[in-house]
């Protein structure tokens, strides 16, 4: 029975490598669009805000129709579309000059779509595969995420250096490689069935549930708190830390998927207590953040970039691991609705960095206080854009903490079984 899912399970994984693909290519090369199309950061953070958002209409309308849908054929054709939203990506900005960010927004929302897709249903598809420890293909899932981030983040950064910032839509071609890999395993792959509403009023239903809500809001926090540092630590760690691209990207943002892969792989083998590592999680955030704007030494602010991943590393997946204890009959509306709670973090959170770091590159007092701290504006800029990118740990050491309260309250009424996942 579990053999015939083993391709399944390869497929899944390749999918997720995509989502690290579509999530850390593009900012890796902000500047390079930057420099080649004369595109804002205002303008490259919008780009992240389409693609989460495009994810989160994809999460919503599964939210409320997933029993509308031929669930088995929507997975197996969500790597397809993904290889189709990265060619187009790579391609078209050449086909429109003079209009080549329109042409990279609409490869943004074809891949984005993808990822909507493989958020909503991946997640569901490994926990339905017959397994003796489901939570270990669980965490192998979230974990290979992160690993693969950490992959392209360095093979992008090695190939602008190396080859050229120039050709970066041959290194696109070359990752749309992967999601049409995972096409391929999908076809001659079985998925399982899974859960879904069988009515709207079933949907309704869930919806009146409290905790669903609050584990919505907490990964909407967790969300925004990782893919913050994610999105635009390349862009900081090379204009307000004045430390050399290749360098920062190895050194500080691939080592953030590096520690966020890490985070997750441990608690994975160790972990227990989810709602204190939450706490722990959210609070470690907070501080790295601080630090990062702050403090003036530069390795400083780089390590702890790269700490920030493993701060934030089980604020996603550890959200859904809450989600599933308070709310254990939602099936893939669960994952639905966690997944457009995290999508709107992740949106909002970038975007917000982008347009601060803008406003105050604007703003002639500004320039003055720049000039009076012997930094550039735009370094002033980015400091002030992860300052404002910190309200959202610290907002979730307060949620986070409600969680924990609710946790020891449920065991002491003999209720709570934490679960051992990531």
């Amino acid at each position: 029975m579990k053999n015939e899912y083993t391709r399944t399970k390869y497929a899944c994984y390749m999918t997720n490598v995509t989502m690290a693909i579509v999530g850390n290519l593009p900012p890796v090369l902000f500047l390079t669009f930057r420099n080649m199309f004369g595109i804002s950061y205002t303008l490259l953070g919008l780009l992240v805000l389409i693609n989460f958002c495009t994810q989160l209409t994809i999460d919503l309308i599964f939210s409320f129709f997933s029993h509308k849908f031929n669930i088995a054929n929507t997975v197996k054709i969500t790597p397809l579309i993904g290889t189709v939203g990265l060619v187009t990506f790579a391609l078209l900005p050449f086909a429109m000059k003079g209009y080549e960010y329109i042409a990279l927004i609409i490869g943004t929302l074809i891949y984005s779509a993808s990822c909507g897709l493989a958020e909503v249903l991946i997640s569901p598809t490994i926990a339905a595969i017959p397994s003796d420890n489901p939570e270990r293909s669980m965490s192998a899932l979230h974990s290979i995420y992160a690993w693969g981030s950490a992959a392209v983040i360095v093979i992008t950064t090695l190939f602008v250096l190396f080859v050229g910032g120039k050709y970066w839509y041959i290194l696109t071609l070359i990752f749309a490689l992967v999601p049409f890999t995972s096409f391929i395993l999908f076809m001659g792959a079985k998925v399982p069935v899974m859960e879904t509403p069988q009515k709207m009023s079933g949907v309704f239903e869930l919806l009146k549930n409290k905790s669903l809500w609050l584990c919505v809001f907490a990964i909407f926090l967790g969300g925004a708190s990782e893919c913050t540092m994610a999105q635009w630590s390349s862009s900081y760690i090379e204009q307000a830390l004045s430390i050399p691209k290749v360098w920062g990207d190895i050194c500080g943002v691939a080592m953030f998927g590096v520690t966020l892969g890490l985070g997750r792989t441990l608690y994975a083998k160790f972990g227990k207590n989810i709602s204190k590592v939450l706490f722990a999680c959210t609070t470690g955030a907070t501080i790295c953040y601080l630090v990062c704007v702050i403090v003036p030494v530069p390795i400083i602010g780089l390590i702890a970039c790269a700490l920030t991943g493993f701060c934030t590393s089980m604020l996603w997946p550890g959200s859904l691991i809450v989600a599933e204890h308070k709310v254990p009959s939602g099936g893939v509306f669960i994952f639905a609705m966690m997944a457009a709670g995290g999508d709107l973090g992740a949106s909002v959170g970038p975007q917000l960095v982008g347009v601060v770091t803008d406003s105050i590159i604007a703003s002639p007092f500004a320039t003055e206080l720049a000039s009076a701290l012997s930094i550039s504006v735009e370094a002033l800029g980015m400091k002030a854009g992860l300052m404002v990118g910190m309200f959202f740990p610290l907002v979730g050491i307060i949620i986070f903490g409600i969680i924990l309260r609710s946790y020891k309250k449920e065991k002491q009424n003999g209720q709570c079984l934490e679960v051992k996942e990531a």
